[in-house]
């Protein structure tokens, strides 16, 4: 059975944007998905945000996927770092990986290590990464999507207007993200 992790954000929650629409599409295609609540904006570390996986570690097998929005796509990456488990594929949308503007610059860099990666073990640990990104995202500039892209050697799929991709910008369902997921399933 595959299982799927959804991450949100700074301050988000698993009840917010399409992450309801995409776990209730993935449970009907016989997935198991799991969206963790993760501390934020208070509390919220990277050693916090760890402890809560950790309860979640078990489903965490090479018929695993990773989608990340925002923070939770950079929180993807540290979870490919940290576990030696090669993975089916990673979604990762609108995340921050240091190039300014970024909003939450100074709390991301703190919770992420100043945006330094492992990008080799990354790419080892994950068979396949899709990256979405906007060109009128309020809070993560586009030339983060486009440096993450780069890093892990995969085409950005640009949506233009999509703006963070959350329901402020309309994103109540992202079918394309679906579409794209059923593709490795």
């Amino acid at each position: 059975m595959t299982h799927i992790f959804i991450f949100h954000g700074t301050g988000g929650h698993p009840k917010e944007n399409w992450f309801p629409w995409l776990k209730k599409e993935l449970e009907s295609l016989d997935c198991k998905v799991i969206v963790p609540q993760f501390p934020t904006p208070q509390n919220q570390t990277l050693k916090n945000w760890f402890k809560i996986f950790e309860q979640y570690k078990d489903s965490y097998t090479s018929d695993t996927i990773l989608v990340g929005h925002s923070l939770g796509g950079a929180f993807l990456l540290r979870v490919l770092e940290k576990y030696n488990v090669k993975i089916k594929a990673a979604y990762i949308v609108a995340a921050p990986m240091g190039v300014l503007p970024i909003k939450n610059y100074e709390s991301d860099k703190l919770f992420l290590g100043n945006f330094k990666f492992d990008w080799k073990k990354i790419k080892n640990l994950c068979s396949k990464f899709f990256v979405f990104h906007s060109d009128n995202d309020p809070y993560i500039s586009v030339g983060n999507g486009k440096e993450l892209a780069e890093r892990l050697e995969t085409n950005l799929t640009f949506i233009p207007d999509a703006g963070h991709f959350n329901a402020t910008a309309g994103y109540l369902q992202f079918d394309g993200l679906l579409e794209k997921i059923k593709q490795n399933l």
